[in-house]
């Protein structure tokens, strides 16, 4: 719809730059060093406010990155939480229950002698407004310039260093 409205946008699963930055750097490292993890296994948990019924877009986005570095994982495999007391558990403050997403990737060798784990945790939704307006000065600086690309991704803005 975007693209055939004419209307400069940029359309993007997450809005916080810095886990935006977290996802280009995984792409890059799957397209580098595709099967680095061959023979680990991965468990995928995350946890929004229980008024989200989906499933992470930035997990789901992050599960092709792992895949591509030989990870045999997919998306149905990402354990969602959403009972507020699993939540705590899982660390996240009792303030935060109404806004907050967070992420954990653990990755294990095939004998358990080695373990990585990637965690990001935002509380609030401070972030994601930051986001927005950097993506939206990009954006600006693209319509100023009469780019004649109109649909950009929160990772051209990154690209662009239009950051704040």
């Amino acid at each position: 719809v975007a693209e055939n409205s004419g209307t400069y946008a940029v359309i993007a699963a997450n809005m916080c730059k810095q886990v935006v930055a977290l996802q280009a750097t995984m792409a890059m490292m799957a397209a580098k060093f595709p099967g680095a993890f061959n023979g680990y296994t991965m468990e995928i948990t995350e946890s929004h406010q229980k008024t989200k019924v989906d499933t992470s877009g930035t997990a789901k986005d992050m599960v092709e990155s792992f895949r591509g570095l030989g990870l045999d994982v997919h998306e149905d495999q990402i354990r969602k939480i959403r009972d507020g007391a699993e939540q705590v558990a899982f660390g996240v403050p009792n303030e935060a229950l109404d806004g907050h997403a967070f992420h954990t990737y653990t990755l294990k060798s095939g004998d358990g002698s080695v373990e990585f784990q990637i965690k990001h945790n935002i509380c609030g939704r401070g972030t994601y407004g930051d986001g927005i307006a950097d993506a939206a000065m990009s954006l600006a600086s693209r319509v100023a310039e009469g780019r004649h690309t109109k649909l950009y991704e929160m990772m051209d803005a990154l690209a662009a260093a239009a950051m704040r």
